[in-house]
C-alpha cells in the first residue's frame, strides 16, 4: 500500500511544499551542520534509504557529498533522476526496500540518512529494528545514521480522524489546494491526501490518493531500537530541523 501511495503521490510532491525548490537548500544546510557537528566533519559519502523524489539527496549532492538514493517507488525514483538532471548533480538513485539495503548495496557510508518521517512506514517495533540494523551494516566505523521523524508523543489521538491542511498554489485559471485527513487505528494510521483543483466555478476536479499507513512510533522507542540494532550512541535533536532528529553513532 505504502508503495502504491507514494507512485501515486511523485507527480505531486513537490507540491506539498510551498516552494519545493527553497526546502532542497534549506535541508540540505541544516543536514549538513548535523553531520559536521555530531557525526564526522570529514564525512563524504551518504546513503539515503527513503529518498523520494530527491529533497534531500540532491541537496547534499550540491554541497559536495558523493550520494546514493534509494526508495520503494519506481516513479519517485523517476522523479528524483529528472530532479538531479535538472539541478545538474550527479546521484545514483535506485529503487530499493530500506529493510534491505545492506544486501542491495553491499558497502560501506558515512551517513545514512531517512528523513520526512520515513522510519513509521515500518509499522512494527521488529520491522523497525530490522532496517535499523540494515543501516548499522551499512555505516563505516564511527559514521552516524540520521533520522526525522514527527514527535507522535506531541500528537493527540482522542479523535479517529484528523485533517491537516498541506498547501494552496495558484494556477493558471486558479489554484491547488491541497489536505491530508488521518483515519486512526489504534497506534496506527491511515493518510489519505486529497488534491483539488479550483477554477473558479462551483465543480473541482479532486484527485484522492489512498494509503499512506504510519506505527505512531515514539522516540524513546526509536531511541531503544537503535541502541538493540548496535548502535553505541543516540542524540535527538528537537531544534535542528524541520521535525525531530534522531543521530545514531555507530
Amino acid at each position: 500500500m505504502t508503495k502504491k501511495f507514494y507512485n501515486d503521490l511523485a507527480p505531486y510532491y513537490k507540491l506539498l511544499y510551498q516552494d519545493w525548490d527553497a526546502s532542497v537548500v534549506r535541508q540540505a544546510d541544516a543536514l549538513d551542520r548535523v553531520i559536521k557537528v555530531f557525526v564526522d566533519t570529514t564525512s563524504k559519502t551518504i546513503l539515503d534509504v527513503a529518498c523520494g523524489i530527491g529533497t534531500q539527496s540532491i541537496g547534499l549532492a550540491r554541497l559536495g557529498y558523493q550520494v546514493c538514493g534509494s526508495d520503494l517507488s519506481p516513479v519517485a525514483i523517476e522523479q528524483a533522476q529528472k530532479e538531479a538532471l535538472r539541478y545538474g548533480v550527479e546521484v545514483e538513485f535506485r529503487v530499493a526496500d530500506m529493510r534491505q539495503v545492506w544486501e542491495f548495496y553491499q558497502k560501506l557510508f558515512d551517513v545514512v540518512i531517512a528523513c520526512d518521517n520515513s522510519v513509521p512506514h515500518l509499522l512494527s517495533d521488529d520491522e523497525i529494528l530490522l532496517s535499523f540494523k540494515q543501516f548499522y551494516q551499512c555505516i563505516k566505523p564511527g559514521g552516524g545514521c540520521i533520522i526525522s521523524v514527527r514527535d507522535y508523543a506531541q500528537i493527540e489521538r482522542n479523535d479517529s480522524q484528523k485533517m491537516y491542511p498541506r498547501t494552496v498554489h495558484q494556477t493558471e485559471d486558479g489554484q491547488l489546494v491541497m489536505f491530508d485527513v488521518w483515519n486512526f487505528d489504534g497506534d496506527q494510521y491511515e493518510i489519505t491526501t486529497y488534491i483539488v483543483e479550483d477554477k473558479g466555478g462551483s465543480d473541482a476536479k479532486t484527485k484522492i490518493i489512498h494509503g499512506g499507513k504510519y506505527y505512531c512510533v515514539e522516540i524513546p522507542t526509536l531511541e531503544r531500537l537503535f541502541i538493540e540494532a548496535g548502535f553505541r550512541q543516540v542524540a535527538t535533536l528537537k531544534d535542528k530541523f524541520f521535525q525531530p532528529l534522531l543521530v545514531a553513532i555507530k
